[in-house]
């Protein structure tokens, strides 16, 4: 019996007996109380299980296929790289023309005072990376008290343990004796759940700012060595930040000497209708977090972008110590590198960026018009192809569901019985959309009716 023959309950009792899914509750899958699917193939916007359903992928993933399924220009880029050389490290100068090729057209893409790339396996790895440098880049620099990184609640960098102290969201500090020491979060950029809702946008901005500069001078600046954030807000609630919050954070910073690492696992290459976030937002970052869409996710690959200023201290660090001893086994894949130099071909010959901008503009409008007005739509927000529709209880009022109902999840479940797929975002009922950057008007329709007819099936009987 081969695997294209193999029956689905025996696959379904392997799954339960052998796998541990990440992000699931493990006792219930493996009793068999949960849903598990077997996804067998893909194309364009829409997956298909083992089961033969087709489902239109509202989500890309984890926001990481952007070009699509089944792009066969990847796929054998990566058969290609494969019969050449499957892999050798990048220690010590090594390279590969894969490795070389894409750190060029990374930086090619990125904000003019970008240096260098580190590539890694995952986003997770490479904040664990940039974290890495910020503390090496303070001890060269002669300020070993300079260590502390801020991060925002709500925020998302990683499942490690210093990325998933980073994360701003209990779940993944929970039972794991997270956040580690010198990680302090500050207020999430979230207009929509600010505590006063009397204040106006501007007015959130400066407290942001405000609250930013309080925690500074309470921790002493002279400790700490780096802010991370997201360009804007992902597994947090899909949230783009309130107009000038950037422009009031950048100084602030400035004027403390803290590195800025921008997070842009989620939004790099093109989900906000612009190639990188930074730019969106007109940031300047030391650091860049890169991943999903490097790749597509077709091969696992991060990176690290570093600023010809950070980079300048860590060549002087080299000088004064030698190697820098930070290196994964499989930093660089050359098969990973492969698909990523060919997803990014892609990217520019689809336009995506340009697609992103204007699907996810009329995803957004027609999500607003077709819902917008519902006494249970507290929200509807978005910025390209990331989008976001906040279900409460009552809208007048601002009051949330109690969240032992599972409301969000109850219309993303909805949803997929539709044939389409959303995620629930953790603490809040929100539905998260963040499909392949591919996406034609004729598929976001489809993803608005089924939205809508769900919520209209879920929240009036909540």
């Amino acid at each position: 019996m081969t695997l294209e023959t193999l029956p689905n309950d025996v696959l379904d009792r392997w799954d339960r007996e052998a796998f541990m899914h990440p992000s699931t509750h493990l006792a219930q899958h493996a009793r068999g109380e949960s849903a598990s699917r077997i996804v067998s193939g893909g194309e364009g916007v829409y997956i298909q299980d083992r089961d033969g359903n087709r489902l239109l992928d509202a989500f890309a993933g984890l926001y990481c296929v952007n070009v699509g399924y089944g792009r066969q220009e990847i796929v054998e880029a990566i058969a290609d790289q494969a019969r050449e050389l499957a892999y050798y490290h990048a220690y010590a100068g090594h390279g590969t023309e894969a490795s070389i090729t894409l750190a060029k057209m990374v930086l090619d893409r990125a904000p003019d005072h970008m240096s260098k790339v580190y590539f890694g396996l995952s986003g997770s790895d490479a904040n664990e990376t940039n974290i890495k440098l910020v503390w090496y880049y303070n001890n060269i620099l002669g300020r070993p008290r300079k260590k502390k990184i801020i991060s925002r609640w709500r925020g998302y960098h990683g499942s490690g343990l210093m990325t998933g102290s980073l994360t701003g969201l209990q779940l993944f500090h929970a039972k794991f004796d997270l956040p580690l020491k010198n990680v302090i979060h500050t207020q999430m950029p979230y207009y929509y759940r600010r505590a006063d809702t009397a204040m106006d946008e501007a007015a959130f901005v400066a407290d942001c700012a405000a609250k930013l500069e309080a925690l500074i001078e309470q921790e002493g600046a002279d400790t700490i060595a780096a802010f991370i954030g997201e360009p804007a807000l992902g597994t947090g609630g899909l949230v783009p930040p309130p107009a000038g919050y950037w422009d009031a954070i950048q100084p602030i910073l400035e004027k403390h000497d803290i590195l800025l690492i921008a997070d842009e696992v989620v939004t790099g290459f093109g989900r906000l209708g612009s190639m990188f976030g930074s730019t969106h937002y007109a940031m300047r970052p030391d650091l860049i977090t890169i991943a999903k869409g490097l790749t597509s996710a077709y091969a696992p690959l991060s990176g690290s972008i570093i600023s010809e200023r950070v980079w300048q201290v860590l060549e002087q660090g080299t000088d004064e110590n030698g190697p820098i001893g930070h290196g994964w086994t499989y930093s660089a894949h050359p098969i990973g590198a492969a698909a990523g130099i060919a997803n990014l071909k892609l990217v520019d010959e689809m336009s995506l960026p340009a697609n992103a901008a204007t699907t996810g503009s009329y995803l957004k409008e027609t999500l607003q018009d077709a819902i917008g007005d519902h006494p249970h739509v507290g929200e509807v927000r978005g910025e390209g192809l990331l989008c976001a529709v906040e279900l409460v209880e009552d809208r007048a009022n601002r009051s949330f569901f109690d969240p032992a109902k599972k409301v969000g999840m109850a219309v993303v479940a909805k949803m997929l019985e539709q044939g389409v797929i959303a995620r629930a975002m953790p603490e809040g009922d929100i539905i998260g959309l963040a499909p392949p950057l591919c996406l034609s008007k004729g598929e976001a329709d489809q993803i608005v009716e089924v939205l809508r007819r769900s919520v209209l099936d879920v929240v009036d009987t909540a």
